[in-house]
């Protein structure tokens, strides 16, 4: 039987982020290793990434800092990686390896979870039920999102997502949460500028948050795993400490092409467009830990955001990400360009569970009568551009009337709002253009 912290100096090539160890036994993928060097100092940690045969490729961690494979030492520890947890991280920023970014020091763990997170028996998930507040007309009014939902946002290059993501973490569940509701934020692949911009954004929240920012300069193994410290982190807090916890990753398109380079490194058959064939379970695999458990009071809600490649929806990072997830929120340029922010197109959004958010019967027909009046104005925009309003009927331009309203009243808000006020406005827009 294989020893624990086994040693290993067989390093056969140094490539890079990647290492490859010869004469390997029993190895596990996952598998942390320690890295050293000829004098017995750790140079650096890595994961096991590949197995073929007796021959291991593993992933670094961290830079490798000038290290030769004569003298590298491989250390197998025969431990899979595990996030340490506490209440402490509540209001804290961290980096995509865990590591204090608020200037205050480490805490002190009370557990540590898997980072694949907690084995859940199909069987035993419970159907999401109950409204999660964002501040948002567009989500709260039309798209509802629900407790245990996974809901993605498709944005393009050069939106605003940035500025939604943030408005959501200080606006979401409402000032009625109280302590039983977290959010979990995890950014991957920023700039310096996007990580300064969400540090000094991300601090009025009415919610309790914790934040896990990656930068794009990390190594690409930390960019896998960012999405899924924040998963089992929000797990443990969900499942153990008993809270309602939204989830927001971004930017997922980051997190695919992360996924497509290490493929490359590995030599593995490409799929479309370059990217592996296994995105689909992969992506699956941090979509399908948001839900909610039979017999227990916690609940984890995700809500991704993407930036849609070329503008293209049928892209497989948006593709296979509608296949897995319960509808997707589309934003779009041509509302960019007519100022609305948050720049919506809710004919092409979709909450899949968003009747069981819905608990009252006003606030159905109020979706119901915007969604269905909003569509027939829109469609008689093409008929206005060639006919013009002079020739078409009164109750025509009244409905073009009534798409401009919902564009410039509802859509478009630059402050939170509670799902009374979004409900007041949506009735009042509609009693205004005679359609209730």
């Amino acid at each position: 039987m294989r020893l624990s912290n086994h040693v290993y100096k067989t390093v056969d090539e140094i490539s890079g982020q990647l290492i490859f160890v010869e004469g390997v036994h029993r190895a596990k993928i996952g598998e942390l290793v320690k890295i050293v060097d000829k004098t017995g100092n750790v140079e650096t940690d890595a994961e096991v990434l590949q197995i073929e045969g007796d021959r291991v490729m593993l992933q670094l961690v961290d830079l490798p800092l000038g290290m030769q494979k004569k003298s590298a030492t491989t250390i197998f520890t025969d431990k899979i990686s595990k996030v340490p947890v506490s209440e402490k991280m509540v209001n804290r920023f961290f980096s995509g390896s865990m590591q204090p970014l608020d200037n205050m020091p480490m805490f002190v763990r009370e557990n540590d979870i898997p980072v694949t997170g907690y084995v859940i028996n199909p069987v035993a998930r419970k159907s999401p039920e109950d409204m999660v507040k964002t501040g948002f007309s567009f989500i709260d009014g039309l798209n509802t999102l629900v407790m245990g939902q996974k809901l993605p946002i498709f944005s393009l290059s050069g939106l605003p997502s940035a500025r939604v993501v943030v408005d959501i973490i200080n606006n979401a569940f409402g000032e009625e949460s109280g302590s039983d509701s977290l959010i979990v934020f995890a950014a991957l692949g920023l700039s310096y500028y996007e990580s300064e911009y969400y540090m000094n954004n991300i601090k009025d929240s009415a919610t309790d948050n914790i934040c896990f920012l990656n930068m794009a300069d990390d190594p690409l193994i930390e960019r896998l795993l960012t999405p899924r410290y924040a998963l089992s982190t929000a797990e443990y807090f969900a499942y153990e400490k008993k809270k309602n916890v939204l989830v927001i990753i971004a930017d997922i398109t980051n997190y695919c092409e992360a996924l497509r380079e290490i493929s490359a490194l590995r030599e593995e058959l490409p799929g479309r467009r370059g990217y592996p064939g296994y995105m689909y379970s992969d992506l699956a695999s941090i979509y399908e830990r948001a839900g909610r458990v039979k017999g227990m009071d916690g609940s984890v809600t995700l809500l991704p955001v993407l930036t849609v490649p070329e503008d293209d929806i049928t892209h497989p990072i948006a593709d296979l990400t509608g296949y897995i997830t319960e509808g997707q929120i589309v934003f779009s340029r041509d509302m960019q360009q007519a100022g609305v922010y948050p720049p919506v197109d809710i004919l092409k959004s979709l909450s899949r569970l968003m009747q069981k958010g819905m608990k009252t019967e006003e606030h159905k027909k109020i979706t119901k009568g915007i969604f269905s009046n909003y569509a027939k104005g829109c469609k008689l925009r093409q008929m206005e551009s060639i006919v013009g309003r002079e020739g078409m009927s009164k109750e025509d331009i009244n409905l073009l009337n009534f798409a401009d309203t919902v564009e410039n009243e509802f859509l478009h808000q630059e402050e939170k709002r509670s799902l009374e006020d979004t409900l007041e406005i949506g009735d009042k827009i509609l009693k205004k253009a005679g359609l209730r």
